[in-house]
């Protein structure tokens, strides 16, 4: 479980708790919706070297992400806090990590291969568009 698994899980219980109550529950729920918003906004996106955060973004002349894994983005670590996390908790969470590279079959990629079409040999080419000095 990483830390937004984490987060979203508090908000879940906070919510239950919030419908349980027999005072006016509205604040909080209110308070449970604005959580699930940022959540949606804070999620992991891998770019093959990184579980980054996507609401943090990228930034510089390479595009680095800001926050290189979900578990380090301060957004969602201050939510984390109002949820009552501790430095345990958050240790032992999982860090988010790229999944394996596909294996390849060893062959280069060739340009049919790139754009997903088969290669067009001279010999399909119509005769409506063969030139005077054609060489099949």
């Amino acid at each position: 479980m990483d830390l937004h698994a984490w987060i979203t899980q508090q908000v879940d219980e906070t919510e239950a708790e919030g419908r349980a109550m027999l005072l006016d529950p509205t604040p909080l729920l209110r308070r449970c919706e604005a959580d699930r918003r940022i959540l949606a906004i804070h999620y992991a996106v891998e770019d093959g070297y990184f579980t980054a955060c996507d609401g943090c973004g990228t930034a510089g002349i390479c595009d680095d992400w800001v926050t290189e894994n979900l578990n380090d983005c301060p957004i969602l670590l201050a939510l984390a806090h109002a949820h009552g996390i501790t430095d345990e908790i958050l240790a032992s969470l999982d860090r988010p990590t790229p999944s394996e590279p596909q294996q390849r079959d060893g062959r280069r990629l060739g340009l049919g291969d790139i754009h997903a079409t088969p290669p067009i040999t001279t010999s399909q080419v119509p005769a409506a568009l063969r030139g005077p000095r054609w060489k099949p």
